[in-house]
C-alpha cells in the first residue's frame, strides 16, 4: 500500500462504508469522535481525497447543488482503494507500532522530583484522564441515543478502556510512592547486586 497520512486513510474508512463528500466526511467524523484520532480539519480533508484520487483509491461520481450552498462532490472507494485499506488495517491492528510517548519518557526520570512532587503529578494526571473518559462517556452516550452500530465506535470503548486502566496506574502508583512502598533514596542498585569484580583483574 502505498503510503497515506492517517487522515486520508480515515477518510477511505468512510468511503468503505458509502459514497459521501467531504463535507459530509468531515461532519461525520466530528459526530464518531475520530478528531481524537486524527487531526481533521475540512481543508486538509479535502486535500487528502485528491490525494486518494490521484493513488487510484477514490473515485468522484459527480458534483450537485443543495439550495444555496456550494457545489459538492461525491466521492466512492474504489476496488483498488478497498485492497489498500484492508492490507493497513490488518498491518496496523496485528503490528505493534514502535512510538515513543512523552509520558513513557518522564516516567524513566521521575526519580529527579521528590517523591511527594511525583505522587502529586501522578495523581494530576490520573484526575485530567477521569475528565477525558467522562467525556468518552458521553460520545459514547450519544452514539449509542443515534443508534449508532457498535463496530463503528469500538475505538470509543477502546480508548475508554485504555483511559481506566491508565487511571489505576497512576493511582496506584501514586499511592505506593506516598506510602514509601517504592523506595526513593539511595544508590539505582544497591552494593551488594553490584558484579563480581573479574578474579584475573583482581590479583593483578
Amino acid at each position: 500500500m502505498t503510503s497515506i497520512t492517517p487522515l486520508a486513510f480515515a477518510a477511505l474508512g468512510l468511503l468503505a462504508e458509502a459514497p459521501m463528500h467531504p463535507y459530509e466526511m468531515f461532519q461525520t467524523m466530528l459526530q464518531r469522535r475520530e478528531d481524537q484520532n486524527v487531526k481533521v480539519r475540512p481543508s486538509t480533508l479535502y486535500h487528502q481525497i485528491g490525494r486518494l484520487v490521484d493513488l487510484g483509491y477514490a473515485e468522484a461520481l459527480g458534483t450537485a447543488r443543495e439550495g444555496n450552498r456550494p457545489e459538492r462532490t461525491t466521492y466512492a472507494i474504489t476496488d483498488h482503494g478497498r485492497t489498500a485499506l484492508e492490507d493497513g488495517l490488518r498491518r496496523m491492528i496485528a503490528e505493534p507500532a514502535d512510538e515513543y510517548p512523552e509520558f513513557q519518557l518522564a516516567v524513566s526520570h521521575i526519580d529527579n522530583l521528590t517523591a511527594e512532587d511525583a505522587a502529586t503529578a501522578l495523581r494530576a494526571r490520573a484526575d485530567a484522564l477521569r475528565g477525558e473518559r467522562e467525556e468518552y462517556d458521553e460520545a459514547a452516550t450519544g452514539l449509542q441515543a443515534k443508534q449508532l452500530a457498535g463496530r463503528f465506535w469500538l475505538d470509543v470503548s477502546y480508548v475508554r478502556a485504555m483511559l481506566t486502566a491508565q487511571i489505576e496506574w497512576l493511582s496506584g502508583t501514586a499511592d505506593r510512592i506516598a506510602r514509601g512502598d517504592v523506595p526513593w533514596d539511595g544508590p539505582a542498585v544497591p552494593t551488594d547486586s553490584a558484579p563480581p569484580t573479574n578474579s584475573k583483574e583482581h590479583t593483578r
